[in-house]
């Protein structure tokens, strides 16, 4: 997304065991998660600490957002929640799929990621991008990826959205099934100060669906 890049210093993050990052040293949260974010952020900056910033997250991302929101309000400007929810699937799916991903690998969830992440046509469309994420799935820590499905079991914040007071933008996809319209939808609702956008034809990678048009979103959201 390199309008992004225009208007923003961005950093970008991996969760533990994924793309650059080194694998976690224990399990964690996803309230941990959001600390390792602000931790980065400080240290990009020369260890400047206390200073606001701008998060946009899809996903696992956006549930880490919504822990940014409430676990350090006053450093969070605004924030862009990209296919995701206040709770991700049911406790007991998440369990049993890092179990899969543990015993058998992550390829064992990778063909079902390809019909889940990407809306009608994508992928013959745009073969190399939805090949390029689906090999940076495959490529994880078999650990570290059964880890954050139990962080995602364990998370639900649907009750605090309205402790969140910082502008928020919920994006959804239309053909989105892990955090359906109905998701993104309770967290406009739920917190003081939310707008929830619709993406025709896109499932639950919008960012690399829809680029152009998340990227206008976010420079609309943002500035």
């Amino acid at each position: 997304m390199p309008g992004l890049l225009e208007a923003f210093d961005v950093l970008a993050w991996d969760l533990p065991g994924h793309g650059r990052s080194p694998a976690a040293a224990a399990d964690f949260t996803i309230s941990d998660l959001a600390d390792g974010v602000l931790d980065a952020v400080d240290a990009a900056r020369g260890g400047g600490r206390n200073q606001e910033i701008h998060y946009a997250g899809d996903s696992i991302g956006g549930a880490v957002g919504l822990h940014l929101l409430l676990d350090h309000p006053g450093r969070v400007a605004a924030a862009s929640l990209i296919c995701t929810g206040a709770r991700i699937g049911e406790p007991r799916n998440w369990l049993d799929r890092a179990d899969l991903v543990e015993r058998s690998g992550v390829d064992a969830v990778v063909d079902g990621s390809r019909q889940r992440w990407f809306g009608p046509g994508f992928g013959e469309r745009h073969p190399d991008r939805a090949d390029a994420l689906l090999d940076s799935l495959r490529a994880a820590d078999p650990v570290d990826y059964g880890r954050a499905c139990r962080a995602l079991a364990s998370y639900d914040v649907r009750d605090r959205l309205g402790k969140v007071t910082a502008p928020v933008l919920a994006v959804a996809g239309s053909h989105d099934q892990p955090t359906p319209v109905a998701t993104l939808r309770e967290i406009a609702d739920g917190v003081v100060h939310g707008r929830l956008e619709v993406l025709d034809g896109v499932a639950h990678v919008a960012p690399a669906e829809a680029s152009e048009e998340v990227t206008t979103l976010l420079r609309d959201h943002h500035s």
